[in-house]
């Protein structure tokens, strides 16, 4: 049904999965992470993600890299890896493609102001999380379905979505959901025990988001006239595979000299995770998949792909994400943030009436309502880059990024 794929032993097998919150009988031609993937790509969450941006804002160019970009080409790499290691593409396509919907406008800019801004308000508050808002997002701010609040997806996929949690977090959602999504953030019987892991397909899943937003920063960091060619010889990853495309490409330079060059090193990323991760199976020899989450990581790179990964990262992070045009950027991006959160907590009526009506008082990221500030929260973080912008201007009489 839907699969014809035969699947190894440590694999999510979607005729074994744990099944949905709410129960539906199962449909007659895709399997349950089918289902998934389709509907998270109907979802109006997932549509938002072409107007949210990573590192560049929306205003600053459409040729940049945005939420849904992003996400594809984590779908895809995570595909091509699992087809190689016969895990579940489906499923692992599935929590690509919804893994950044609970992100904020205006990339990590827009997290860090809003989690301060929940903080600042109510200092019980747990906070903002996009992993946890991406839960939210699928469990229960979706409005599609008669019967329930959400997407109604399995728990492999809402398992791999929750890529991190804090322990207060995961002490409210075990608390409703008992040996549910958030158990392996905690303490098994009070034992030191390393955390519990997913599945093998959100292990790798989270790898392949790591890939590609590396290599696609590089390709915008470039375009953006922020980071040079001559820079990136100082990445020890970046320049080996500059060589090795020169190597075979005498006269490349430019554009097509990043492209090849990016590529190869997609590649060698690609084959060192399949060498790695098998290799690790081969000594782990998990009998299923329970077994996989009793193991410590199994997705993995070699050790010398993981440093030169690690150096490429701390690269980006000196050169692209603290470079003073983005700084400048963020600044006015977190100031839009905190703006409209303040506007719209001294006078609600400024939201659509849908979002007043969930205000009940009480903390329930499991149902339609939950506290003034989380409702607020939960309509901003919904928001594309344009629309709070064009927001902030309406709220404020005046626009603060140039048009």
């Amino acid at each position: 049904m839907g699969n014809s794929v035969i699947l190894a032993v440590h694999a999510c097998d979607p005729a074994l999965s744990r099944g949905r919150r709410f129960f539906e009988s199962a449909a007659p031609t895709r399997s349950d992470f089918q289902r998934d993937r389709d509907r998270i790509v109907h979802s109006t969450a997932f549509r938002r993600l072409v107007y949210k941006t990573q590192v560049f804002l929306n205003h600053e160019g459409d040729l940049f890299r945005t939420r849904l970009t992003h996400s594809l080409e984590v779908a895809q790499l995570g595909r091509s890896i699992a087809r190689t290691l016969d895990l579940n593409e489906d499923l692992v396509e599935a929590i690509a493609l919804a893994h950044d919907l609970g992100h904020t406008p205006f990339g990590h800019a827009g997290q860090d102001a809003l989690n301060a801004c929940l903080k600042s308000h109510n200092p019980e508050s747990a906070g903002f999380e996009h992993n946890l808002q991406s839960l939210r997002v699928v469990d229960s701010l979706e409005e599609r379905y008669p019967a329930y609040d959400g997407l109604n997806l399995t728990f492999e996929t809402r398992e791999g979505i929750l890529k991190h949690c804090s322990r207060r977090n995961a002490l409210h959602i075990e608390a409703r959901e008992p040996g549910g999504v958030a158990h392996r953030f905690l303490p098994q019987q009070g034992l030191a025990v390393p955390p519990r892991q997913p599945g093998m397909e959100a292990q790798l899943a989270n790898l392949a988001d790591e890939i590609a937003y590396n290599a696609h920063d590089i390709d915008d960091g470039v375009r953006s006239g922020l980071l040079t060619l001559d820079q990136l010889q100082d990445v020890e990853l970046f320049r080996r595979h500059s060589l090795e495309a020169l190597k075979q490409h005498p006269q490349l330079k430019g554009r097509r000299l990043l492209f090849e060059t990016i590529r190869l090193m997609l590649s060698a990323q690609v084959y060192d995770v399949m060498d790695a991760t098998g290799a690790a199976l081969r000594m782990a020899a998990p009998a299923d998949v329970m077994a996989v989450r009793q193991l410590a990581p199994l997705v993995c790179f070699t050790p010398e792909m993981a440093a030169g990964s690690s150096a490429l990262k701390r690269f980006l992070f000196q050169n692209l994400y603290r470079h003073p045009q983005v700084l400048e950027t963020t600044e006015t991006a977190q100031q839009v943030v905190r703006d409209l959160f303040e506007a719209y907590m001294g006078d609600p009526a400024q939201m659509p009436q849908a979002h007043i009506d969930r205000f009940d008082g009480i903390e329930a990221p499991h149902t339609g309502n939950a506290r003034p500030e989380r409702v607020v929260a939960d309509y901003i973080a919904g928001m594309t880059d344009r629309f709070a912008a064009k927001e902030h201007e309406r709220l404020k009489g005046r626009s603060v990024f140039p048009g």
